[in-house]
């Protein structure tokens, strides 16, 4: 049985369950590395990450490096004398990093390898409608999200979830996952499956042009899209009120299939219900936000806001 001292790469709240897990579960984390300090908000206060902030509730080590490479922090990172290294939601480590460790280092992707790999798996698993997805544990190397898979857990997506809902869900699925990992690893009983070298479905980066909504597209599509970025980054279009158009992020929706004979983007309101027509039926708007203003469900918007004569979504 190997005495594991494990340190700990992480940024977000996605990351934090696993470090919870991973402390309630007597493993030994001798350092926590997650990225420094960052200007926000209106007064552009610095912001510590989800991650530093739990480390330092549970008196454990921090490393905020800027430069992954620098002497000053290897130095750091060899004095911490760390025999393995989990990464859950950080960055790209250069070689000098992820091969310190003598057992190797692992990352947890939320996403079933070699499919979805990059930076957003649980967004795109929903915008193209996939009805399943999952976690995967693999060593890390070269590439990105490339290496042996060590474990991995299917969860279901259900027709009417957010990415959200299925963020928190992967989230508590993958920290299990992990501390089932670092168990076979302490047990020197781990067995790795090699990745294919082909993916057939990426997740990059999303931009704010991803997330503008095509009402030309069919129904499921464009819900598909909505929830895929509800609540972030959120899917957008642009209300054309008469003459002023207003940017609008749209939230929580529900989708109707029902042939009409509207132009895509068309505005049909009643006293409480907004739908927009789409290539094939409607999206049923529940909540939404106007540039400059709060979200807010719908039925609220209409109490205070006037349609002009000639309205439409771009």
């Amino acid at each position: 049985m190997r005495d594991l001292r494990i340190v700990f790469m992480g940024t977000p709240d996605f990351a934090v369950a696993t470090l919870d897990a991973v402390l309630k579960a007597n493993y030994n984390v001798v350092g926590v590395i997650t990225a420094p300090d960052k200007p926000a908000g209106r007064g552009q206060k610095l912001q510590q990450s989800a991650v530093k902030k739990y480390a330092l509730e549970n008196n454990l080590t921090i490393l905020q490096p800027t430069n992954l490479k620098s002497e000053s922090f290897l130095n750091e990172l060899k004095n911490l004398n760390a025999n393995l290294q989990i990464v859950v939601a950080f960055r790209m480590l250069p070689n000098i990093v992820w091969k310190m460790p003598e057992y190797g280092t692992f990352n947890l992707h939320a996403s079933l390898l070699p499919n979805y790999r990059g930076a957003a798996p649980i967004n795109w698993a929903i915008i193209n409608g996939e009805t399943k997805t999952g976690v995967t544990t693999f060593f890390i190397d070269e590439k990105i999200d490339t290496g042996n898979i060590i474990l991995q857990e299917e969860v279901a997506i259900a027709d009417n979830q957010t990415v959200g809902e299925l963020h928190d869900t992967l989230m508590t699925v993958g920290s299990n996952l992990v501390v089932k990992t670092i168990h076979l690893i302490k047990h020197d009983k781990v067995i790795t499956t090699k990745q294919p070298e082909f993916e057939e479905k990426a997740a990059p980066k999303i931009f704010s042009e991803t997330c503008k909504i095509n009402w030309e597209a069919s129904v499921n599509t464009i819900y598909n899209l909505i929830r895929g970025l509800n609540p972030y980054p959120a899917a957008w279009t642009t209300l054309k009120n008469n003459e002023e158009e207003i940017k609008v992020k749209i939230y929580d929706v529900k989708k109707e299939q029902i042939h009409h004979h509207l132009k895509p983007g068309s505005i049909v309101c009643s006293k409480n219900e907004i739908k927009i027509a789409a290539k094939n039926g409607f999206i049923l708007v529940e909540s939404l936000q106007l540039a400059g203003k709060k979200k807010m469900d719908t039925k609220s918007l209409l109490n205070g806001f006037t349609f002009q004569e000639n309205y439409i979504m771009l």
